[in-house]
């Protein structure tokens, strides 16, 4: 077994594509972060608010720009508005910032909210990474949306997640398996609060790591993790 860090911050998003909240601690099931991303702003043609068009999506500028938290024992999130006040009633809200009257918040139906894998990983040696090959763009892990940022020790090199690949880690009463890396997309270079938007975020990962910074995983054991708990990661198998 192999101690590689320790956990930093927790995130969970309970609308995609909208600012999220760190916490202390969260519980995990095989979906991934219990209520994250579980809802979506969704149009009048099924597709989900966010930074880019694809076929599940399409772009709404300025969702990052709000908010997002879950209450305990809360089904629906409260959304939050630029200057983080709860509004009363999301949909009317919504459709009023965005300037269209056919955006809702939905919950997740039958096609995922997630653009890959449940589950988001980066290391502050990564985060450290980019802040030096940008130095003039502010960079925290918010830009890249990861529900876990593990801290690592001095002298560990960037990029460090892209050997988990294909292994299993033990983090609190959580087992996730790593599977690969996070490619990225223009949602690194939007602004949010306090982070103004800067093309030479992805321009810089694209240059020098071919898109991708981050890992992504699955759920192996449902459970918790809490922040300073321990990462521990399987030994790799031998061919």
């Amino acid at each position: 077994m192999e101690e590689i860090g320790v956990i930093e911050r927790v995130w969970r998003y309970p609308i995609k594509s909208v600012g999220g909240e760190s916490l202390r601690q969260a519980d995990v099931e095989a979906r991934g972060l219990v209520g994250d991303r579980r809802f979506a702003v969704r149009d009048a043609r099924g597709k989900f608010g966010s930074g880019k068009n694809t076929r599940r999506f399409t772009r709404m500028d300025g969702l990052l720009q709000l908010g997002s938290r879950l209450s305990p024992g809360a089904d629906e999130p409260v959304l939050l508005d630029v200057d983080g006040t709860p509004v009363p009633d999301a949909n009317q809200f919504l459709r009023t910032y965005l300037n269209r009257d056919d955006v809702e918040l939905a919950r997740e139906g039958e096609i995922s909210h997630f653009d890959e894998l449940p589950v988001s990983v980066l290391t502050t040696a990564t985060l450290d990474w980019i802040r030096a090959a940008v130095p003039d763009v502010p960079v925290d892990e918010r830009r890249f949306r990861p529900n876990l940022l593990v801290r690592t020790p001095p002298g560990c090199p960037p990029f460090l997640e892209d050997g988990w690949s294909g292994r299993e880690a033990r983090i609190g009463t959580v087992g996730l398996t790593f599977v690969r890396s996070c490619e990225r997309c223009v949602m690194v270079n939007a602004a949010q609060p306090s982070l103004p938007h800067s093309s030479d975020v992805l321009r810089a990962i694209a240059a020098a790591h071919d898109n991708c910074l981050g890992v992504l995983a699955t759920v192996a054991a449902a459970g918790s993790i809490t922040i300073g708990d321990t990462v521990v990661l399987d030994p790799a198998a031998t061919p």
